[in-house]
């Protein structure tokens, strides 16, 4: 895997930020709001796709959660990669959804925006350790929602410690169960800076 990238020394993202600092991620996903013509909502969830989405990625799954993520009030950013099928559903979504759904150029430097403002990243297929997109959404903060894998560490509310949401076993049902347990401690600024510290710090254990 790749070194990753790391938000404190990102010079193509519009402000930098660390585990103490973390109130620049929130400028981020601001500044990447007004790109998009979208509304300022620092309190609305910003997920996204870092992989794009094929039938190896979970496409089966993905579609089977789809209703249940569009039915909860968050904003969705999709990595212009993968599989023609799955870019037709986005380009079909974006258009139903244009304050909801955004198709975003696959390039590094807007990965790295990517990371640095969104709030959650999903991912539907069991991964790798060296699994370079998850290694780089801890790094940025990003809280994923997936399949549980070393190192992701399911979040516990009564010992407040975790860097993700995790669905065990992986079903549809629990992997929408994860992703609403996400949005609802969203909620709660301190309890979810916490786990972004987390994430933070395990991706600074794995380099």
């Amino acid at each position: 895997m790749n070194p990753l990238l790391s938000p404190s020394y990102d010079n193509k993202i519009f402000h930098k930020y660390s585990a103490r600092t973390l109130e620049g991620k929130v400028q981020n996903k601001l500044r990447e709001q007004e790109e998009l013509g979208w509304p300022r909502e620092p309190k609305i969830p910003l997920l996204i796709l870092p992989s794009g989405m094929s039938e190896e990625m979970g496409g089966t799954l993905f579609e089977e959660v789809l209703p249940g993520i569009l039915s909860l009030s968050c904003q969705i950013l999709v990595r212009g990669k993968g599989s023609q099928r799955y870019g037709e559903i986005f380009t079909t979504l974006e258009k139903e959804h244009p304050h909801r759904v955004h198709i975003v150029k696959d390039d590094p430097t807007v990965q790295r925006k990517l990371y640095a403002a969104a709030d959650m990243g999903l991912f539907f297929a069991p991964m790798s350790r060296d699994d370079e997109e998850t290694g780089n959404c801890l790094s940025y903060g990003v809280v994923p929602i997936a399949p549980p894998y070393d190192p992701l560490w399911n979040y516990d509310p009564v010992q407040e410690a975790g860097n993700s949401f995790t669905a065990d076993p992986l079903n549809h049902w629990t992997w929408f169960a994860a992703l609403a347990r996400a949005c609802e401690t969203f909620k709660l600024p301190f309890d979810w800076r916490t786990i972004q510290r987390s994430a933070m710090e395990t991706a600074k254990r794995e380099e």
